[in-house]
């Protein structure tokens, strides 16, 4: 399911930045999000253990890059997926975050009313 949804997202992004293009069929999208959903989930939470006595600092921020990283990283991985300028990595890049956040409570489990209330 996060595989799907990390293909939607980053289709989306293409489609609202003229500066992120994917070449060629939809698989260009398909391996971007496999790779995209590895690096997120294997490289990610490394990236940010080390970086966590900077984004105490800046107050998250340096997280953003870390994300940001990841990002340029699945540009380098896939061959047929690009992003053209710093400003359009920054965009995709806030676009990606919020299009997930809005995934993520889409898909959430929601808790069953049918339970009473603990007293």
């Amino acid at each position: 399911m996060s595989w799907v949804a990390n293909a939607v997202v980053l289709a989306l992004t293409g489609w609202i930045l003229s500066g992120v293009t994917f070449h060629g069929s939809g698989w260009a999208v398909i391996f971007a999000a496999a790779v995209f959903g590895v690096l997120n989930t294997i490289l990610k939470p490394i990236l940010r253990l080390l970086t966590l006595p900077l984004a105490i600092v800046t107050l998250g921020l340096a997280w953003f890059f870390v994300s940001m990283f990841t990002l340029w990283l699945t540009v380098i991985i896939v061959p047929n997926f690009d992003i053209h300028g710093f400003w359009n990595y920054v965009w995709a890049t806030i676009i990606i975050w919020a299009l997930n956040v809005v995934v993520d409570v889409i898909l959430a489990p929601r808790g069953n009313s049918a339970q009473p209330a603990a007293a």
